[in-house]
C-alpha cells in the first residue's frame, strides 16, 4: 500500500463530505470542489476521517491510491482555509494592478498585459509588485500563478522579472574582459 494512503484525511468540523462511485464532493465554508472518483481506489469514510485503500494489490491501483488521499486532503483544505500564492515583481518600472477579476501587468514590453483569472481565483495587489493569488482549488491557483509568472521569468543576470515570494534565483557572473 502506498505509504501516502496509509495516513488518513481529518475531516474538521463543518465540511460535507458526499462519496459517490462517479464524483466525490466537498463542501465547506468556503464552497464546494469536486473530484471525479478513482475505480482503483477503495474510500471509505470512518468517524471523522477518510481512509483510502487501493482495489487490488496492482501498481496502478497503488498509485491512485496515494493519488486520491492527496487530491482530497487538498480539497478539504481548500474548502477550510484556501490556497494561496504570493508573486514579486522585480524590476524598474515593473507593475501589477488588480482590476476586479482582471490582472493589469506592466513587465517591460511595449503593451501592457491584462490576465484575466478564472472562476474561482481571485487576485490582490497590497502594492505594485506584489501580486496574491487565493482561492479554493489548489490546481487552479498554483496553473494561475505559473501563467502570470511565464509572462516574463526572472532572468539569470539580474534577476529581472516575476518570481515567486519564496523563489531563489541564483545570478550568474557576468562576461569578463
Amino acid at each position: 500500500m502506498s505509504r501516502v494512503a496509509k495516513n488518513p484525511v481529518a475531516v474538521p468540523t463543518g465540511v460535507e463530505i458526499t462519496l459517490s462511485s462517479s464524483v466525490i464532493a466537498v463542501k465547506g465554508p468556503l464552497g464546494v470542489l469536486t473530484q471525479a472518483a478513482n475505480a482503483n481506489v477503495v474510500i471509505a469514510q470512518e468517524g471523522d476521517a477518510l481512509v483510502f485503500a487501493p482495489v487490488d494489490d496492482s501498481i496502478r491501483a497503488n498509485a491512485m491510491s496515494g493519488t486520491m488521499r492527496a487530491l482530497l486532503a487538498n480539497m478539504v483544505q481548500g474548502v477550510t482555509k484556501g490556497f494561496e500564492k504570493k508573486l514579486l515583481l522585480v524590476g524598474v518600472g515593473y507593475r501589477a494592478q488588480a482590476a476586479g477579476d482582471t490582472l493589469n501587468l506592466t513587465l517591460g514590453y511595449s503593451h501592457p498585459i491584462a490576465h484575466k483569472m478564472p472562476d474561482g481565483v481571485k487576485v490582490e495587489t497590497p502594492t505594485q509588485t506584489e501580486i496574491l493569488i487565493k482561492g479554493m482549488d489548489r490546481q487552479k491557483v498554483g496553473q494561475v500563478a505559473a501563467d502570470v509568472r511565464s509572462y516574463r521569468r526572472p532572468e539569470p543576470y539580474k534577476g529581472k522579472g516575476v518570481r515567486y515570494s519564496d523563489e531563489v534565483v541564483v545570478i550568474k557572473e557576468t562576461k569578463k574582459k
